[in-house]
């Protein structure tokens, strides 16, 4: 149990009777409550300001684990003048307090919820702070920049260097390019942080629910031989290698006369548009008919960010379907073996991983610096028709831009709303 403030020294000293603690130093002590009541046997142990996470008083209760005895803890400790933290309140007043920036607390909340270990490696290369000295190198660059064109503006009439302008264009062209790196290297692994969703598709009765079911190891959703037994989309979490992953089971597609399949034939296709890998299933004991063609068709139609796998299942009946008609088709049997699709997953997921490139964490951090890019674009194209007036005014624009992943928004309630997204205790 954490608290942290101004008064969080005397509330230790009044419940373990202690007359000092020493800084830093873990120390056995017992807990009483207000009744004078013992309560448990704890570890104490005090950061003095400002060497603690929010840079405040910080002391912390280890007790034995049980809710019962936590509980008695916390409410002595907030009958001794105390309040509950609200979520994500310690990291808020860390970075409020300087001990960290924006992008330091993103990775903090997201850490939490990290879907991989990918995810894991890349958020403590952000708190190591390879994000902010990416962002501080190129606000320099930006400024740097800036100066060359207030020179330009106030000495026009000056001998100036006459490379000043190449000067300008090549650090523009670099900057432009390193943001469109970073930018399309974040988007196509956005899933190694919220995690990847994997639709599975198909027409009705080729197996689409046996499949998850085969994946997650029992009866989640229902099967039976009677087309179209699934209504609705179904979502589960499962771990492929080192990733958690989503899966959805959508219902099959095809021409409906009943109000609700269509409706769930509606929310297969919003999940199609929503998932980052697409597993099309196909009944290789059945000839394929214009349902099946409707599926490979929506499947080639899919955004090209998009993974699309063939599969074929009931690979343990004979074979009716015209194979030629799938790409790279994956053999399986829900009924025997389906680990020729869970290898090509896990495959495909760790070409995914991490490399040497910094990536973005959060949509915020992905607006930002697009915010930033087209603001560059634009004051590229404006320096080669000689505006340098208009040119500065973007070029400010960007900086403005790519200096939020870092620094602070001016409204209080984008910092509540952030900060609010974290769990309690932290």
């Amino acid at each position: 149990m954490r608290v942290s403030g101004a008064k969080a020294y005397d509330i230790a000293l009044l419940l373990s009777r202690k007359l000092f603690l020493t800084p830093r130093y873990a120390a056995l002590s017992s807990i009483y409550n207000e009744k004078d009541e013992f309560v448990d046997q704890v570890i104490v142990i005090y950061f003095k300001a400002p060497n603690s996470y929010t840079t405040e008083d910080v002391v912390e209760f280890q007790c034995h684990g049980g809710v019962i005895v936590a509980n008695m803890i916390l409410e002595a400790v907030l009958k001794s003048g105390a309040r509950l933290a609200n979520p994500g309140e310690f990291t808020k007043r860390a970075f409020l307090n300087g001990r960290i920036d924006l992008s330091k607390a993103e990775a903090i909340g997201k850490l939490i919820e990290a879907k991989s270990i990918s995810a894991a490696k890349l958020l403590s290369r952000h708190l190591k702070g390879e994000l902010q000295k990416f962002v501080e190198e190129a606000r320099e660059n930006l400024l740097e920049i800036m100066a060359f064109v207030e020179v330009t503006i106030d000495y026009a009439e000056e001998d100036l260097p006459t490379d000043i302008e190449e000067q300008i264009v090549q650090k523009l062209k670099l900057l432009i390019t390193s943001l469109e790196r970073i930018l399309e290297n974040s988007k196509q692994r956005e899933g190694l942080i919220e995690g990847f969703k994997i639709a599975i598709v198909g027409r009705t009765n080729v197996g689409k629910s046996s499949l998850l079911n085969k994946l997650l190891q029992y009866e989640r959703a229902i099967t039976s031989n009677i087309e179209g037994t699934t209504r609705d989309t179904i979502e589960e979490e499962i771990k492929i290698g080192t990733h958690i992953v989503k899966f959805v089971d959508t219902a099959g597609i095809r021409e409906a006369d009943n109000e609700i399949e269509k409706i769930g034939i509606e929310r297969s296709l919003s999940a199609i548009e929503a998932a980052d890998i697409i597993i099309g299933v196909f009944d290789i004991s059945r000839e394929a008919n214009g349902e099946d063609k409707d599926i490979l068709k929506l499947l080639r139609n899919a955004k090209t960010d998009k993974k699309i796998l063939h599969v074929m299942n009931k690979c343990d009946l004979q074979n009716c379907f015209d194979v030629s008609l799938l790409e790279n088709p994956i053999k399986i049997s829900c009924k025997q073996d389906i680990k020729p699709l869970t290898d090509t997953l896990n495959e495909y997921l760790n070409t995914l991983d991490i490399n040497e490139e910094i990536m973005l964490s959060s949509a915020r951090q992905i607006s930002a610096v697009t915010q930033s890019l087209n603001a560059l674009k634009i004051s590229r194209d404006l320096l080669k028709g000689g505006e340098l007036e208009l040119f500065s005014y973007h070029l400010n624009e960007a900086i403005t831009a790519i200096s939020l992943i870092t620094k602070t928004y001016e409204r209080d309630e984008i910092l509540e709303a952030m900060f609010g997204k974290f769990c309690l205790g932290k």
